[in-house]
């Protein structure tokens, strides 16, 4: 999920020629980087900084509403020997009630693959997996790996908050996004499966999210 219009945000609003926005300063969430990785050893000198993202989203599973409320990610980016590369930092999101489920909870945790290189054809990548829990529900239980590709959302354009320090907002959209059954819940995993229609193909599903991001040079 980006969760996330990721890496190179900052020169795509530029190359759009993004003016700076309406939007308050008063509305800016406080951004913690305290989980940026540092460069690594071998990076370019003066090209590292560190984005923190702050953003609210949701998941639409057929027609299921799952409000997932505010997630934090920081990644650093930079040049390595001339080349553009990254480093994931952290994955925060605090659980969420599940809707259809009365008593369990959803937790997003990253799943070990991000690009945050936007392109022509998408804003950026990344996996996550839902951590599901319930009295009466394993505690492995978990949804997910989900692969999310995100693009520009045309109801929330890219604005400029601030160029000091480099502040902005926009929304991302996953209108493809597959959600494969419950793993390792126990018996009434299937029961929660029926609850929310899973598995889920492409097509049926959809993943919103709006950000504020937040620059800092590393």
């Amino acid at each position: 999920m980006k969760l996330l219009a990721l890496g190179a945000a900052a020169a795509a609003v530029a190359a759009l020629g993004v003016v700076p926005g309406t939007a308050s300063a008063d509305e800016l969430p406080a951004f913690d980087f305290t989980d940026c990785p540092a460069p690594p050893a071998n990076a370019d000198p003066g090209t590292w900084r560190c984005e923190a993202f702050v953003s609210q989203g949701k998941l639409t599973i057929h027609d299921r509403e799952v409000p997932l409320g505010e997630m934090r990610l920081t990644f650093s980016e930079g040049r390595v020997d001339g080349q553009y590369a990254q480093v994931f930092g952290a994955l925060r999101h605090e659980p969420v009630s599940l809707p259809g489920v009365p008593g369990a909870t959803l937790q997003l945790r990253y799943g070990g693959y991000s690009d945050f290189q936007g392109n022509d054809e998408r804003r950026g990548e990344l996996d996550v997996y839902a951590v599901l829990q319930h009295p009466l529900l394993r505690k492995d239980c978990r949804l997910g790996v989900l692969h999310t590709v995100v693009h520009d959302d045309p109801a929330v354009p890219p604005t400029v908050i601030s160029k000091t320090p480099p502040t902005m907002h926009f929304g991302v959209v996953d209108p493809d996004l597959a959600v494969p059954a419950t793993t390792g819940c126990g018996p009434l995993g299937k029961l929660v499966d029926r609850r929310l229609g899973l598995p889920s193909p492409s097509g049926e599903n959809t993943f919103h999210q709006t950000t504020y991001v937040q620059y800092k040079a590393l």
